[in-house]
């Protein structure tokens, strides 16, 4: 047996044993840690909040891509919110601290060589600081401010639903956004200040300015947060309508756009360009519910637009359904089945064709990648997830413009909460 097969059958079981060895806590305990004889809560009200996290996800790829093989990758996230009120009598204010670490082997760099990673938790693959930022509200909570060093997509252009899902493409921001601009989510920590307001209980209208610095991402970086190589600024602006607010079924709508001042080489052409953009609908919508939880069925979907000078993503397709409440007595699983479509630019293939060493024929070669997943969330106890997956890769030589077989492959994701 494969040590990718070994990994995942262990991980699973290891799941299994640990919702099967303590059935009560389903109603009990929310984290696998509970509340260190009381100390936790003690520490709360206080106005100290732990928090910590692991994600681990194990992929064999059966058929297709570069080749057959597999990997594990895993992410520890550990950090503090600190509410200034209880502790400096600092009404309105959270100082936010985190760190994050990522271990493993990518399937889709190393085995698939696909664009569409299948591994959310992948990249990055060191311990990092990943947030230090002070939160403030004011107007009654209506008006949201936080500043420091922190991810900005913590804040824009997410869509938690994603995340019924694996691949990092689903699971939570369009990847045209990172790609195609400085745009950055996370565990990628930038300098900025955001801003959320409420015009009404729903309807919320989020900016910000962000340093757009690349080198940030280096691993020589991950303890510097004021390591120079910035090259310009972030301005988002996005509108969000909370359908769910007013009693009807949960819904969230979300219109943006953004500029980054960054100049930047242009795609598949000399020279340079002075500014990157791009625009984005992001939806997802509740359309049957069962009863008067959460069971029932939701629909999303995502689509982005960027320019043919500085993306080299230039348009973006996605869409879904997850249904939450399986079998009897399973309220809280899910299962979930989702399309991506990423086109790429067509001016890149068009320089490819043009630029190789043999001739190519430019309609021959792919003109974007596409994934399709299928998931099944299995919500062991109130901190315990496990999610068996299925992936398939159309095209996954697009980005790297080559002919690779379309690849299948299965796997699971598993989630504490510490």
């Amino acid at each position: 047996m494969s040590r990718p097969i070994e990994r995942l059958g262990a991980a699973a079981g290891l799941a299994a044993a640990l919702a099967c060895a303590s059935p009560a806590l389903a109603g009990e305990r929310t984290t696998l840690t509970g509340d260190w004889g009381g100390l936790r809560t003690d520490l709360a009200g206080d106005g100290i909040a732990f928090r910590g996290d692991y994600v681990s996800e194990t992929f064999s790829v059966l058929d297709g891509g570069l080749r057959r093989g597999g990997g594990y990758t895993q992410q520890i996230r550990v950090g503090a919110d600190f509410d200034l009120d209880k502790l400096a009598g600092w009404s309105g204010g959270i100082l936010h601290l985190t760190f994050n670490d990522r271990r493993g082997k990518g399937v889709s760099s190393d085995v698939v060589g696909n664009r569409l990673p299948i591994q959310e938790a992948y990249g990055g693959q060191y311990t990092r600081l990943t947030e230090l930022s002070i939160e403030q509200q004011l107007d009654g909570g209506r008006l949201d401010l936080r500043a420091g060093f922190f991810a900005m997509g913590n804040d824009l252009g997410g869509m938690a639903i994603g995340c019924n899902l694996v691949n990092a493409a689903f699971c939570a921001h369009p990847l045209s956004m990172s790609g195609d601009s400085g745009w950055y989510n996370y565990p990628n920590a930038r300098w900025g200040v955001a801003a959320r307001y409420a015009v009404r209980p729903d309807l919320f209208v989020r900016t910000g300015v962000y340093q757009v610095n690349p080198a940030l991402n280096d691993k020589r970086n991950a303890w510097r947060p004021f390591a120079s190589g910035s090259t310009g600024v972030m301005l988002p602006l996005e509108v969000e309508y909370d359908r769910g607010t007013n009693g009807g079924l949960p819904g969230h709508y979300k219109l943006g756009a953004y500029y980054d001042s960054s100049r930047v080489t242009r795609q598949g052409e000399t020279g340079t360009v002075k500014g990157r953009y791009g625009v984005y609908l992001l939806a997802d919508q509740m359309v049957w519910r069962e009863g008067s939880g959460n069971r029932g069925l939701s629909l999303f979907g995502q689509f982005t637009s960027n320019p043919k000078a500085s993306a080299p993503i230039t348009r973006w397709y996605e869409a879904g359904l997850v249904k939450t409440g399986t079998f009897p007595g399973r309220d809280a699983d899910t299962i979930a089945l989702g399309l991506i479509h990423a086109r790429l630019n067509p001016r890149l293939r068009q320089a490819y064709a043009d630029t190789a060493a043999s001739p190519v024929d430019y309609a021959a070669l792919p003109a974007g990648e596409t994934a399709i997943e299928l998931s099944y969330g299995w919500q062991a106890n109130r901190w315990l997830t496990v999610r068996p997956d299925v992936q398939y890769v159309i095209d996954p030589g697009a980005f790297g413009y080559r002919d690779t077989p379309n690849a299948l492959a299965v796997g699971a994701q598993v989630k504490a909460q510490f």
